[in-house]
């Protein structure tokens, strides 16, 4: 009997790591990440997403900067852009975001945290 229930426990083991192995194949990749941010962004804030300025894995999931046109002006090098910090789940479900900083598109001023 005692060998039985080493194998079930065994036999759990192996069923657990096929889980978590197969819940790891079905993580989108990279690029859809990209993607599916900026659309979540754009619909929550209705701002246009116009690049993503930093990307990462974290623990959590996935971390970006994106930026986006906040207010159009003519010149165009007078518009207003900010970048947002958004967050990620690892299935790239939007879990919050903020604007880390605002600034001209013709200005270079430095990045600063």
């Amino acid at each position: 009997m005692a060998n039985t229930s080493r194998k079930t426990t065994d036999n759990e083991n192996d069923q657990k790591d096929q889980q978590e192995k197969k819940e790891q194949d079905e993580l989108p990749g990279p690029m859809a990440v990209l993607r599916a941010a900026q659309t979540q962004l754009a619909e929550l804030t209705g701002m246009t997403a116009e690049s993503v300025s930093s990307f990462e894995r974290t623990e959590e999931g996935w971390l970006l900067e994106i930026e986006v046109l906040e207010l159009a002006r003519v010149p165009d090098t007078m518009s207003l852009l900010a970048s947002y910090e958004v967050r990620l789940d690892p299935h790239g479900e939007l879990t919050g975001y903020r604007r880390v900083r605002r600034y001209e598109r013709g200005r270079s001023d430095p990045h600063n945290r």
